[in-house]
């Protein structure tokens, strides 16, 4: 019996020290995540506004043509997949993956973009063909390293190494629901059909030289503009999912040792019990 109440009194202090880990990670992640969130809505009139240009021009002028703007008849796709630096997040990464499969399909001839820790191990165990892996930490992601990402996928894209790149990353929804989106960036077939389709063209802007090579020189800062928003939303949804992971952890420590606490007490009130017992039996005998 002695035996059995020291191993529940290890495993109370086991987990109480696993719950003051659990409560610190969620205290981190929860300081966090107002500035990543703030981060992710400051962004997005940017993209906005790049997407809008884009539109402009495709839709606006009669001469225009692009690379970037034609069906390409190369099916390869490069996938630029933005997952988490470390674990302990929930399925964050998993759902992730699990999406970029279900996107992918039975095609497996795709080459891949990895940002995060996470998503470098997770392709380099799957073999799959890696573009580079100098962006490998998100967490040290900045402005002008998804604009070298962008200038890196527009030369391959132009060279034909792939003729569709899509960005794959989790969308924050709020603080308890993110998602994960796999979303085209190229080609614009969308801008293309848009100005094909439109009733009235005009040419209503000059561009010098022409507008498709400001189109060309545009599209690489879209593109940019696009991996730094679906970065920053990333790293604001890592933040909520490893800050809900670890409430729930911390829920369930402070459950388990409740239940711990209640089977010491029960343990340790069968102990006295017996010995009362004993010692009654032994004085009876005595008598």
């Amino acid at each position: 019996m002695a035996a059995n109440m020291k191993a529940v009194k290890l495993r109370i202090k086991s987990v109480q020290s696993t719950m003051q880990i659990t409560k610190a990670m969620e205290l981190v992640a929860s300081s966090k995540l107002r500035r990543a969130k703030e981060r992710s809505d400051q962004c997005r009139p940017y993209f906005r506004e790049l997407h809008q240009t884009l539109v402009d021009i495709a839709e606006g002028n009669t001469d225009f043509s692009s690379v970037y703007a034609k069906t390409s008849s190369n099916e390869r796709c490069c996938y630029v997949v933005i997952a988490g630096d470390r674990g302990l997040a929930g399925g964050y990464n998993s759902n992730l993956f699990k999406t970029l499969e279900a996107a992918a399909g039975d095609n497996r001839d795709y080459v891949v973009l990895p940002i995060g820790k996470k998503a470098v191990e997770y392709f380099q165990r799957r073999k799959v063909e890696i573009l580079t892996e100098e962006f490998a930490t998100v967490a040290n992601i900045s402005v002008a390293d998804c604009f070298e990402i962008a200038r890196l996928l527009c030369r391959e894209y132009r060279e034909g190494r792939f003729g569709h790149i899509e960005l794959c990353y989790t969308e924050f929804v709020s603080m308890l629901s993110q998602r994960p989106e796999v979303y085209p960036m190229l080609p614009l077939t969308d801008l293309e059909s848009a100005k094909e389709e439109a009733s009235a063209v005009r040419d209503l802007i000059l561009y010098e030289p022409d507008s498709s090579e400001v189109f060309d020189a545009i599209v690489p800062e879209y593109l940019g503009g696009f991996i730094y928003g679906g970065v920053c939303d990333a790293v604001a949804s890592e933040l909520a999912a490893r800050r809900n992971a670890m409430e729930a952890a911390t829920s369930n420590a402070e459950e388990m040792i409740e239940k711990l606490n209640l089977s010491y007490n029960r343990a340790r009130q069968s102990s006295i019990t017996t010995e009362i017992t004993e010692i009654v039996a032994g004085a009876e005998g005595v008598g």
